[in-house]
């Protein structure tokens, strides 16, 4: 199968969070148009976006919503447990380590980093910490591909370099600054000041362009 692309990507996480809500309130079945209008997207792109990771759904009964998951499940997580390493055990690690704490089985945060000499050597939501000085061992010994970043702008390049020298593939990064990684690594920001400073502006300006074109974007 061809390499999806990331958007697409990012609107299937959607689509499946989507979906396990309605599997909660016992939904077996629902149309593109249903799922367009829950995820602010348009029908069009919900079957492209489907058609993408070959599913299609009956005419008459639309997608299962069952088996829709477990595709997105398997493009999604891969067939094994992936571990992930966060560095930077402060309110955000925590908050993070407690998130994903059981909720997507396949992702597991295996090992988290600090210096803080109050918290190495303990746990943390089942997590164990080691100083940020042992992050390249402990990523090659645990085959860690994934890294987080929670830690200050000034010292995130370093913590990103401690990562890939130890063989991290991707990185969640949460500090405000551009990471430089090979091209080999994607790095998803998730810079929460701009977001607000974003909101906020569109807020008192108001939106602009129409609602079609904004649901383009993503």
């Amino acid at each position: 199968m061809a390499e999806i692309p990331e958007k697409t990507v990012g609107r299937l996480s959607l689509y499946r969070r989507i979906l396990g809500r309605l599997v909660a309130e016992r939904r077996s079945h629902l149309h593109s148009h249903d799922l367009a209008a829950l995820s602010g997207s348009t029908a069009a792109q919900v079957r492209r976006d489907l058609m993408t990771i070959g599913y299609q759904g009956s005419p008459a009964r639309g997608y299962d919503v069952q088996g829709l998951i477990q595709l997105i499940d398997t493009m999604l997580d891969g067939p094994e447990v992936q571990p992930i390493g966060l560095v930077g055990v402060g309110n955000l690690g925590r908050a993070v380590i407690t998130y994903f704490s059981g909720r997507r089985p396949n992702l597991k945060i295996v090992a988290a980093f600090d210096d803080d000499a109050d918290k190495v050597g303990r746990h943390v939501g089942g997590c164990p910490v080691h100083r940020v000085s042992e992050v390249e061992r402990v990523v090659r010994e645990e085959r860690i591909r994934i890294g987080v970043v929670a830690v200050p702008a000034e010292v995130a390049q370093k913590v990103a370099d401690l990562l890939v020298a130890g063989g991290v593939r991707g990185i969640l990064n949460f500090a405000p600054v551009a990471l430089r990684v090979p091209r080999n690594v994607h790095v998803e920001d998730l810079d929460m000041t701009m977001s607000m400073e974003k909101v906020a502006y569109y807020a008192r300006t108001g939106p602009v362009g129409d609602q079609e074109e904004r649901r383009d974007e993503r």
